[in-house]
């Protein structure tokens, strides 16, 4: 009680609490947080491009990591405000929730929905200028320590009166993040996914900091453009782009498609630019859409009988290339990380409009429509397949002898704690079987390399040995039959060597789990082991580190006698390590390094499984010779 009284309760006033908190606003503090300032910059350009007045962004990194943001849009208003009685500008940069998306006639169609854009990347700069072409004049402000206004804002040049635009520059707070140095292919993903979802408009990237580099970003034909990129490593069923733009009730949807001969499903939605990565409503519509346009074609021009099943949605899924972008005035989301869309009338909306184009494109394309029937045909004669396949599956699960001798399970039965290694051999299992905790680790030895599904549909997949082994194992089922929740353990362990072999085993290993269990590697259950390379030893003191460069620092942090007289041993693969050295160095919970997989931008992430795992050579040969420099030889 008595430390709890009246001057116990706080109250943080302008843009304190941003810098007390400013994982609520930015999600974190570390490299998404930092690029998270730039997104919020680029986003107010943006808007002034869905609102028509803006055909050009430009985002500059200056020496020093310093971040400048250019466009040609309207510029902020520059007037005083009535309710604060500051300038706009200053209102726009200290003053959370302010901003013109909230119904005032400023935009109709946002990203940004809160209005804490600007102020939240003045609060975490140590300085912040503002410069505002306007109406003749070059207006300008600029901040400190935090989001503090040096000075009121002022005139400090004329302009044509043609000339419009806003230009923001800010260095991010060293003192509020764990780095200040931004990853120019981060900052390229996400300008160049803009640019392709509004087409026409012109977004330049440049990097001062040593050699200059530059990318300009500008596609006339939206996301047209992006479904061709994102095949380009396959084989397209036909050569058009089904492409449906349409609007109702201030509501657009844009939906731009085309299929090629893989099994996989890539459908990518967003809404005001806002990548949706768990769907919502606009997918939810245009996904029934697709289901109901393709049965209703299959049925009358006889590719089903009339009595025949229909297929479903996975069927007409199989091996489509999908962006679909809705641009609505009034967004709502699910979470706080915006990655759903809410609205309940945007399903039937999504759903008519695509619907009515997608039709309309299969009768105008007779040949396009066929292949699209036979394509889903053959997925439904497969999944009925891949069906019969797992109730076998299921079926032998808890009879099958030849599965129990090879998992050594855990004797614990609580998932949260329980851990699965899938270990390379049998030689590697019998140590990693001997060296385990038995209570919560359990052991899972490969008899040679896994089926390469990215070249196989389910029910091929479903034949492989090994593979039924690890559905098994995991206890969540595959395909329709998939639930996370009845998964066994808590950490999926890949335990391969360090050489081209494991390397093999692991990526064959990742390829299953990202295309047949994606939701596993999404929840962070699915890690990499990290055996060490070297052992130091000196007296009775034994050092594992994992490569040549915690080898080189150890040994210079040594006294020079002791560097003298240590031992350095070149490690053995897994299977030639004996079990004390096994758990010692990668299983110990205590002293074990692990390197966890995640999924961060799924669409880079299918670009490169289908160009290292796929058919086409060429772009595997591509990769390889662009690669060749970074790699370095152990004679």
């Amino acid at each position: 009680m008595d430390n709890y009284g009246d001057s116990a309760i706080q109250v943080l006033e302008g843009l304190e609490a941003v810098r007390k908190r400013p994982g609520m606003y930015i999600g974190n503090t570390n490299v998404a947080g930092l690029h998270h300032l730039v997104w919020e910059i680029v986003d107010n350009a943006v808007d002034e491009a869905l609102a028509g007045y803006c055909d050009d962004i430009e985002v500059e990194i200056e020496k020093g990591n310093v971040i400048t943001v250019k466009d040609d849009g309207r510029g902020m208003p520059t007037g005083m405000n009535e309710k604060t009685g500051l300038s706009t500008i200053e209102t726009i940069f200290t003053v959370l929730h302010a901003g013109g998306k909230f119904g005032g006639g400023g935009y109709k169609v946002s990203g940004g929905l809160h209005g804490v854009g600007a102020s939240v990347v003045n609060a975490l700069s140590d300085w912040l200028e503002v410069r505002v072409y306007r109406e003749g004049n070059v207006y300008y402000q600029r901040f400190e320590n935090g989001g503090h206004p040096v000075e009121p804002l002022k005139v400090i040049d004329k302009c044509s009166a043609e000339r419009t635009g806003t230009t923001v520059t800010f260095h991010a707070d060293p003192t509020c993040f764990e780095t200040t140095i931004y990853e120019w292919d981060i900052l390229a993903k996400r300008l160049q996914e803009m640019a392709f979802l509004n087409k026409g408009i012109r977004i330049t990237l440049i990097d001062h900091r040593s050699d200059e580099r530059k990318e300009i970003y500008h596609y006339e034909g939206g996301i047209i453009e992006y479904v061709q990129m994102i095949n380009e490593n396959k084989t397209p069923l036909f050569n058009d782009i089904v492409y449906v733009e349409d609007k109702q009730d201030d509501i657009l949807v844009e939906v731009a498609m085309q299929y090629n001969d893989t099994y996989n499903a890539n459908i990518y939605s967003f809404t005001n630019n806002i990548h949706t990565t768990e769907g919502g409503t606009h997918e939810d519509g245009v996904k029934q859409a697709l289901t109901r346009v393709i049965n209703n074609y299959a049925k009358k021009n006889k590719f089903l009988k009339e009595n025949d099943e229909n297929l479903t949605g996975e069927d007409v899924r199989e091996g489509v290339v999908m962006i679909i972008s809705c641009k609505h005035p009034n967004p709502q989301f699910e979470g706080q990380t915006k990655t759903k869309l809410g609205n309940s009338e945007v399903k039937k909306i999504a759903s008519d409009l695509f619907g009515k184009g997608f039709e309309r494109f299969l009768l105008e394309n007779p040949d396009a429509a066929k292949k699209i029937m036979e394509k889903c045909l053959t997925a439904s004669k497969a999944r009925l397949a891949a069906k019969k396949a797992r109730e076998i599956t299921r079926k032998s699960e808890m009879s099958n002898t030849n599965f129990y001798g090879k998992l050594s399970d855990c004797k614990s039965k609580d998932p949260s704690v329980s851990e699965i290694f899938i270990v390379e051999g049998d030689s590697a299992g019998g140590s990693a079987k001997k060296g385990r905790n038995s209570m919560t680790q359990a052991i899972l030895p490969l008899r040679g390399k896994i089926l390469n599904v990215e070249k196989a549909r389910l029910d091929r997949a479903l034949s492989n040995e090994e593979i039924r082994t690890i559905i098994t194992a995991f206890g969540t089922g595959i395909g329709e039959d998939f639930d996370l929740n009845k998964l066994r353990y808590d950490k999926i362990i890949i335990m391969t060597d360090a050489d081209v072999d494991g390397s093999h085993i692991r990526v064959l290993l990742l390829t299953l789990f990202y295309r047949f269990f994606r939701p596993i590697v999404e929840a962070g259950h699915v890690y990499a082991a990290q055996p060490p390379l070297f052992r130091i030893m000196y007296g009775k003191t034994r050092k594992y580190v994992l490569n040549e460069k915690e080898l080189d620092e150890y040994m210079a942090s040594l006294d020079e006698k002791t560097r003298s007289r240590a031992e350095i041993a070149r490690m053995k693969g897994l299977g030639e390590m004996d079990a004390e050295e096994l758990n010692e160095t990668t299983m110990d919970i205590e002293k074990r390094v692990l390197r966890k997989i995640t999924v961060e931008d799924c669409i880079a992430a299918d670009a490169i499984f289908e160009k290292l795992m796929g058919d086409e050579v060429a772009p595997r040969r591509s990769f390889i010779e662009e690669g060749a420099g970074y790699a370095e030889l152990d004679i």
